[in-house]
C-alpha cells in the first residue's frame, strides 16, 4: 500500500484565520432571523427576532430564555437603563420588566408619528441613541413591487401619476399594468425615506431626507450619525452617509415632505437639479466586490487594537464585514472602505446587527428577510494585538499634486512597489444601480515610506468626485504578515486646495 505522507508534507500549509469565529445554538421553536442586538450589564446578549420576540443569551451555559413577545418585525435594539428600546415596523416602544420577575410588563409607545401605507417594503430600522440623549430611526419608501393597503396611516400626498384608489389592493395584473407610475420606490405617506430624531419624551421631528433603505444606524466617536444605504435607483452602489439636520441624501421620493417642497414631483424634477439638491456620501461600497446591503455601522472599541475608533458596516449578502477610515477635507467627513475579516470559513453572509460586550467580543446577529442572508448568532473575539493591517488613509496636496498617506499598524517588510490605482464614479439617475463610468487607471508621481516603515505616502493626481481603489496586494510586515484588509476605496469628494 502506498504512503501519500511524502506528498501531503509537500502541500503548503493552511493559514490559521485572523479572527475566531464562534457559532451558537439557536433558540428552540424561534425563527433565529436577528433584527436587533445589545448586550446586558451582566453579560448575557439580548437579541430581537423576527417574529417578533426578545430572548436573552447565556453564553455561559449556552441556554435562551425569553423576555418578551408579540412584536411587529423588529429591525432594531437599544438598551436604555433598564428599559429596551425596540423599533418595530409601526411604532418606537419602550419595553420594560416592572416588577423584576424576567418578562416584560410594560409596552409603552414613544414615537407612532410616522406613516405607513400597508406596502411590504415600508420597513422601520433604529434606534441609534445620540450624544444629546435622542432616538434617530430610518424609515424605508415604499416599492412598486406592490401597491397598498386601504387602512393607511398618516397623510396621503397627492403628488404623483397614481391616486390612493388605483394603489389600493390591485390585482396582479392591474398593478403591472400601472406600477411604472408609481415610481420605482415611492413616498406617499409621512416620512417614508427619512431619519426621525425622537427625543425620550417622544416628540418627534423630521431630521434629514433622502434615503432609499436605511438599514444601519449608528455613531462614530466624534457624535456623528452614520446612516448605510443600499443600491437601488438612485444609488449607484452603496454609500454611507455622515447625515446632518435638514440636509437630503439624494434619493428623490423623500422631498414631497419638506416644508419647502415646491409642489412638483419628484421624478420630474430634471437629474441635475436633483443632483444640486443631494449632500454626496462619506463612502461609497462597490457592488458586488466590498458590499451589496449593507447593514449597522458600529464603533470599534479599544480592545480590538489597530481599529480602535474605526467603524465596521455589516452587509447581508457579502462573505465579509466592511471597515470604514474616516478622513476630513476641506470640512467635509469622507474616507475610505475596505474589505474587513474576509474570506473567514465561519463568518458567512447575512451580517446584520453587532454588539461589542465587555470583554471585547463582537456579537453578530444574522438576517436574510426573505432576500440573500443567513440566520444565527456567532461571536468573534478581539483579533492579536499585533495584526497587520491599514489604520489610516488621509487625503493631502503637495505641490501640484494630491497625496493619499496610509498608515499601517506595523513596520512594512521593505520599501513596496506603488500599489495600483484606479479610478471611476457612478451614475445619479433613476435607474436600478450603476455600472463603473469613465474608469481609468492613476499613475503614482512618487512615494516616500517613513523611517520607522509605518506610513506610505503616495504622490498622485485626485479627482474629485471619484472612487479610488488601492490594491494593497502584496504587502507585508517585517514580521512577514500579509495585510488584512487588501484593497481600498476612497471616496474623494473634497480634494485639498
Amino acid at each position: 500500500m502506498k504512503t501519500l505522507l511524502p506528498f501531503l508534507a509537500l502541500l503548503p500549509l493552511q493559514a490559521e484565520p485572523l479572527f475566531e469565529i464562534t457559532k451558537h445554538p439557536n433558540p428552540v421553536a424561534i425563527d433565529p432571523q436577528i433584527g436587533g442586538l445589545t448586550i446586558l450589564p451582566d453579560g448575557r446578549v439580548a437579541a430581537a427576532f423576527h417574529r417578533g420576540e426578545i430572548l436573552f443569551y447565556d453564553p455561559s451555559s449556552s441556554s435562551w430564555t425569553e423576555f418578551a413577545r408579540g412584536l411587529h418585525e423588529p429591525l432594531g435594539l437599544i438598551l436604555d437603563g433598564d428599559d429596551f428600546l425596540v423599533m418595530q415596523r409601526p411604532e418606537l416602544t419602550r419595553i420594560s420588566d416592572t416588577d423584576g420577575d424576567g418578562l416584560a410588563d410594560s409596552y409603552l409607545t414613544v414615537s407612532a408619528d410616522f406613516g405607513m401605507t400597508g406596502n411590504y417594503h415600508e420597513f422601520s430600522f433604529g434606534p441609534a441613541k445620540g450624544p444629546d440623549g435622542s432616538y434617530y430611526v430610518g424609515l424605508n419608501v415604499a416599492s412598486n413591487g406592490a401597491g397598498i393597503r386601504e387602512e393607511i396611516r398618516g397623510q396621503w400626498s397627492e403628488i404623483g401619476d397614481l391616486n390612493q384608489e388605483q394603489m389600493t389592493n390591485p390585482s396582479k395584473e392591474q398593478w403591472t399594468k400601472i406600477k411604472g407610475s408609481a415610481g420605482r420606490m415611492y413616498s406617499r405617506v409621512p416620512y417614508r425615506g427619512w431619519i426621525l430624531k425622537i427625543s425620550p419624551d417622544g416628540t418627534t421631528t423630521p431630521f434629514a431626507s433622502g434615503f432609499r433603505s436605511p438599514d444601519g444606524l449608528g455613531f462614530d466617536a466624534g457624535g456623528k450619525l452614520l446612516v448605510t444605504d443600499n443600491q437601488g435607483d438612485w444609488r449607484g452602489t452603496s454609500p454611507l452617509y455622515t447625515v446632518e439636520e435638514g440636509k437630503h441624501y439624494g434619493h428623490p421620493a423623500a422631498l414631497v415632505w419638506r416644508q419647502d417642497w415646491d409642489g412638483r414631483d419628484p421624478l420630474k424634477v430634471p437629474v441635475e437639479e436633483l443632483d444640486a439638491l443631494r449632500t454626496p456620501a462619506s463612502g461609497l461600497m462597490p457592488q458586488g466586490e466590498l458590499a451589496n446591503s449593507p447593514s449597522q455601522p458600529l464603533l470599534i472599541p479599544d480592545s480590538w487594537g489597530p481599529y480602535a475608533g474605526q467603524i465596521l458596516i455589516g452587509d447581508m449578502n457579502q462573505k465579509q464585514l466592511v471597515r470604514y477610515l474616516a478622513d476630513e477635507v476641506n470640512g467635509f467627513q469622507q474616507g475610505a472602505t475596505l474589505p474587513f475579516i474576509a474570506n473567514h470559513p465561519k463568518l458567512g453572509n447575512g451580517n446584520h446587527r453587532f454588539a461589542f460586550d465587555q470583554d471585547g467580543t463582537l456579537w453578530v446577529g444574522k438576517t436574510h428577510l426573505s432576500w440573500a442572508g443567513a440566520e444565527g448568532l456567532l461571536s468573534i473575539k478581539a483579533p492579536p494585538a499585533d495584526i497587520f493591517t491599514v489604520t489610516s488613509c488621509k487625503l493631502g496636496k503637495e505641490g501640484d499634486h494630491q497625496t493619499f498617506t496610509l498608515t499601517f499598524s506595523q513596520a512594512l517588510a521593505d520599501d513596496p512597489e506603488s500599489p495600483a490605482i484606479k479610478r471611476w464614479r457612478y451614475h445619479y439617475h433613476a435607474k436600478y444601480g450603476s455600472d463603473k463610468v469613465d474608469t481609468t487607471n492613476v499613475p503614482v508621481r512618487g512615494h516616500h515610506l517613513s523611517p520607522d516603515g509605518k506610513t506610505l505616502t503616495l504622490t498622485l493626481d485626485v479627482a474629485k468626485g471619484y472612487l479610488h481603489e488601492l490594491d494593497l496586494t502584496g504587502l507585508r510586515s517585517k514580521t512577514d504578515q500579509e495585510i488584512e484588509g487588501s484593497r481600498l476605496y476612497y471616496q474623494a469628494v473634497e480634494v485639498p486646495e
